[in-house]
């Protein structure tokens, strides 16, 4: 998914930094930002350095002194999109700098478009910044108080993504994330509560909290204590997990993995501390497609762990994503994961097909699965999981609910549940919301559903 959006930012500066003498026009940046939310934070940090120091981020190619294309790397669909990306960029202005998961491949990026100014790999702020520099120099004495204190993002005002961790120590056999981003390296307690604090203040209604591997935060560094508030916290999931749920907004976990510690999590989304709702890539249900992919965690026991966190809180939403096609998947395999999702009842699910990428162990496996098997069985699951979902959604039905809201017209708003993430869940469709703003809570008593989305009135 692209995202290309620019923070508003004045146009010039005082030549002198004190707000008198000539004007000189500030350097513009424009930027695209592709890939996952975590690449959009690495985004987001990146335009709050350039602006700090001066620099203008330009709403369009055509007004930009020079482009910054954060790019994704994981699938190759995704590497040509970031390629193609480039391209546009290249063409519309011509002074490109390439940054993100795709910059590993330095020489797969200069030989498809040699002309790009710099290339640098995933969360390299400093290097990114020093480019920018290289090719248009900041301002002198620039004034530091053009970046609010919770940095500059690219997401509405209403809703940010709290970044935990880096990397990840699983060596998935089909992932590659490892060699991009490195192994685990978790943030400080402090230091992600401290970033809480100032989107809330901000204006922040939720957080979405994401890392490669958020239950195994603070592995890498024994979860360590940090004072926060004049109080030890521990860099812990559910340390943390705790202390974001005193913040009085809405808290979503993102990229968990069912280790058995989440067990204690969930009692926090049963109290209303943080929402009920857990992103849990699965991948996969077939014991023998879950060895080859050597995924972590205790696989055999999720649908009891699963059964048993409904048990606690039964409102509790469950998204993933998974793999189909994967190299040894059978047929009986594939109906095994069927059996599954109809057992498990996830709420949200999105499907792969599977695809080699250079430098993943998978490519080595034998058993590659015929594209048109992929496609079939990928079509096969969308419609299982579309029943499931419409089955889950109509149970909504009746109940009154609260309601985030992210946009706001004519005909009423569009908003999100608790139990839907934004951009890649669904929506709930608000009649009669006069006088409602965008990242108002709202009361919605549901009137409708369908497989994907509810519908309500004020």
């Amino acid at each position: 998914m692209t995202k290309q959006i620019s923070p508003s930012a004045p146009a010039a500066l005082p030549a002198n930094g004190h707000g008198s003498g000539s004007v000189k026009t500030a350097p513009k940046v424009g930027f695209v930002s592709l890939g996952c939310p975590k690449a959009l934070v690495d985004s987001e940090r990146i335009i709050s350095k350039l602006r700090a120091q001066g620099y203008a981020i330009a709403p369009d190619y055509a007004g930009a002194d020079v482009v910054v294309v954060n790019t994704c790397g994981f699938l190759n669909s995704a590497k040509q999109e970031s390629l193609d990306a480039i391209g546009e960029a290249m063409a519309a202005n011509g002074r490109v700098i390439v940054t993100g998961c795709l910059g590993v491949e330095e020489g797969r990026i200069r030989e498809a478009h040699p002309g790009v100014l710099a290339v640098t790999g995933p969360h390299q702020y400093e290097q990114v910044v020093k480019a920018v520099h290289d090719a248009v120099p900041p301002l002198h004495d620039p004034f530091v108080d053009l970046v609010p204190p919770e940095g500059l993002r690219l997401t509405p005002r209403h809703y940010a993504y709290l970044k935990i961790s880096e990397g990840c120590n699983n060596r998935c056999s089909f992932c590659i994330i490892p060699s991009l981003r490195g192994d685990l390296a978790s943030r400080p307690a402090n230091q992600v509560m401290a970033e809480a604090e100032k989107l809330v203040k901000a204006g922040v209604k939720e957080l979405l909290v994401i890392s490669q591997d958020t239950s195994a935060y603070g592995l890498d560094i024994k979860y360590a204590e940090s004072q926060w508030k004049g109080l030890p916290l521990k860099a812990k999931f559910l340390d943390l997990s705790r202390a974001l749920g005193e913040l009085g907004v809405w808290v979503r976990m993102h990229y968990v993995y069912p280790y058995p510690h989440v067990d204690d999590v969930i009692e926090l989304m049963a109290e209303g501390k943080i929402l009920p709702y857990l992103d849990i890539p699965f991948q996969h249900a077939a014991p023998n497609v879950l060895r080859a992919m050597k995924r972590p965690g205790a696989q055999g026991t999720t649908l009891e762990r699963i059964k048993a966190w409904r048990a606690v809180c039964p409102d509790l939403a469950i998204r993933s994503t998974f793999i189909v096609g994967f190299p040894g998947e059978s047929e009986d395999d594939f109906k095994h994961l069927l059996d599954w999702m109809g057992e498990a009842r996830i709420n949200r699910a999105g499907c792969f097909k599977y695809e080699t990428v250079p430098g993943a162990a998978a490519n080595e496996l034998p058993g590659q699965v015929p594209e048109e098997v992929k496609e079939e069985r990928w079509h096969r699951f969308m419609a299982a999981q579309q029943g499931i979902s419409e089955e889950v959604l109509a149970t909504r039905v009746g109940r009154t609910i609260p309601v985030l809201v992210d946009e706001v017209d004519e005909d009423g708003a569009v908003g999100r549940s608790q139990w839907d993430a934004p951009e890649i869940d669904g929506s709930v469709f608000v009649d009669g919301a006069d006088g409602v703003k965008v990242g108002d809570i709202i009361q919605v008593k549901i009137t409708a559903a369908d497989e994907y989305d509810l519908w309500g009135e004020v």
